[in-house]
């Protein structure tokens, strides 16, 4: 069988971009990272995808007139890769139908929280304000709302009571690198599949 085919989603440092490429590197993730979509030009990943030898389609949103208008693009360039597979992996761009739904039930998306609590932004923080004892990392599947598609899996991390948002997420960068390429594992292996709101894995 083919190596699943994927192409990573992020906007900044690309520290899971990192986890899924050494994984691949190390023989740990039987996929070929076929591109990164980056909407901020000067982001780091950028610089990790070239030290990966990672195709980069790198684009500025304000040179389009609209959000359908590059993910139009971004659809060509999957299709022209034959990309089975889309990770969101710290993207910060709301996605439009034009991709969701090309490629639902082929996406997924990691997120620093224990899903449905504290979707969006600053995530990490809101359970910090929150005085919850735990929080973690959710790998789910993109269905168009804000955090919102099936879950996948999900890891559990404790919070201290003198945690700050600083300090706290270290703890959950290491729960992510750990489960998103287990997760993609998962995936790659046919083990995981979709009904609804519920996810089986086998």
């Amino acid at each position: 069988m083919a190596a699943l085919r994927i192409a990573v989603f992020a906007s900044g440092q690309g520290t899971n971009f990192q986890a899924i490429a050494d994984s691949v590197r190390e023989g740990k993730l039987d996929v070929t990272v076929e591109l990164l979509v980056c909407d901020k030009p000067s982001a780091p990943v950028v610089e990790r995808a070239a030290k990966a030898g990672v195709d980069a389609f790198v684009f500025n949103p304000k040179d389009y007139p609209s959000r359908e208008a590059y993910e139009e693009l971004i659809v060509q360039e999957l299709r022209k890769r034959q990309v089975d597979l889309v990770v969101l992996a710290g993207y910060m761009r709301i996605l439009t139908p034009v991709i969701v739904e090309s490629y639902f039930g082929k996406m997924i998306n990691i997120h620093p929280s224990l899903l449905p609590a504290f979707p969006g932004m600053h995530a990490i923080r809101q359970a910090v304000e929150y005085g919850v004892k735990t929080t973690g990392v959710t790998v789910h599947y993109v269905d168009g709302g804000l955090d919102s598609g099936p879950i996948i899996a999900q890891t559990s991390v404790e919070i201290m009571e003198d945690d700050t948002e600083q300090s706290l997420t270290p703890r959950i960068q290491a729960a992510e690198k750990e489960l998103l390429p287990s997760v993609i594992r998962l995936i790659a292996a046919g083990a995981v599949t979709i009904n609804g709101r519920k996810v089986s894995i086998r």
